[in-house]
């Protein structure tokens, strides 16, 4: 009798762990599935600040470009204001594009084109032909900020 005894308790503890075991297992899945909310809710931030983004950079290149086109008339009209040693980007591309050579758009960005350009004008100038408009290079091409080149 206490043989049988002891094996019913040792299978009622056996059954009990189980049930804990499943218990535990349940815990578990709910914290995964916790987990995994709020893993899909920061997702969903990160997209919509992504959107949120794309949306300013898309504005800001309105504004640039209508920034742009005000330089294409101060352009024609040959009315841009001087820099000293760091000039703009946008005053390099006109520079360049009145000494007669193309560094593409006048979109104040520092692409290939304008690298180009201005490597082309510093071998012209006999200068290094680093792409980079330094001091030597500026006090050459700034003169054609305002004059065209014949």
């Amino acid at each position: 009798m206490l043989k049988l005894a002891s094996f019913v308790i040792g299978v009622f503890i056996f059954v009990f762990s189980l049930s804990g075991c499943a218990s535990m297992q349940k815990q578990k899945d709910m914290e995964i599935q916790g987990l995994k909310n709020q893993v899909s809710f920061l997702e969903s931030q990160v997209q919509s600040k992504d959107e949120e983004i794309n949306a300013l950079r898309e504005s800001l290149d309105r504004a640039e470009q209508g920034a742009g086109s005000s330089l294409v008339l101060k352009q024609k009209k040959r009315v841009i204001p001087e820099a000293k040693f760091r000039p703009s980007v946008k005053q390099i591309q006109v520079a360049l594009r009145n000494a007669g050579y193309n560094p593409g758009s006048v979109d104040g960005k520092m692409g290939r084109q304008t690298k180009d350009a201005i490597k082309a004008f510093q071998r012209a100038n006999n200068l290094q032909a680093d792409g980079r408009v330094g001091r030597k290079t500026w006090d050459l091409l700034k003169e054609y900020l305002q004059k065209k080149a014949k």
